[in-house]
């Protein structure tokens, strides 16, 4: 098998822009002292993401904003899961058992 060599500069290329914005905020940032106010900003981050990315699962379809009535009855019990148990893996597990068990009654009627 032939590797042409703009395949191989386009790898290498793809392979930087992907681990340079991973790394280099990690090597920095370890190297400095930051603030209290600055690390408890952080913490809140990951909070941000999810909450965007399920949003925008739950709310967004097509490219509007209509909801998902299958996914907005399956997150009520993940929720309640996550409240009580602070489990990611119980939530998730949970969520997917609701999706299936609400297509299956929805495909009965």
């Amino acid at each position: 098998m032939e590797v042409r060599w703009s395949f191989l500069w386009m790898l290498l290329g793809a392979s930087a822009v992907t681990l340079l914005p991973r790394v280099l905020p990690l090597v920095v940032l370890s190297r400095i002292q930051l603030p209290e106010w600055g690390l408890r900003w952080l913490q809140h981050i990951p909070i941000a993401v999810m909450s965007a990315l399920l949003a925008q699962e739950l709310l967004v379809s097509g490219g509007s904003l209509a909801p998902s009535w299958i996914g907005l009855l399956a997150a009520l019990p993940a929720f309640a899961v996550a409240y009580f148990t602070r489990s990611l893996l119980g939530t998730v597990v949970t969520g997917i058992i609701a999706v299936m068990l609400i297509r299956y009654l929805s495909a009965l009627i």
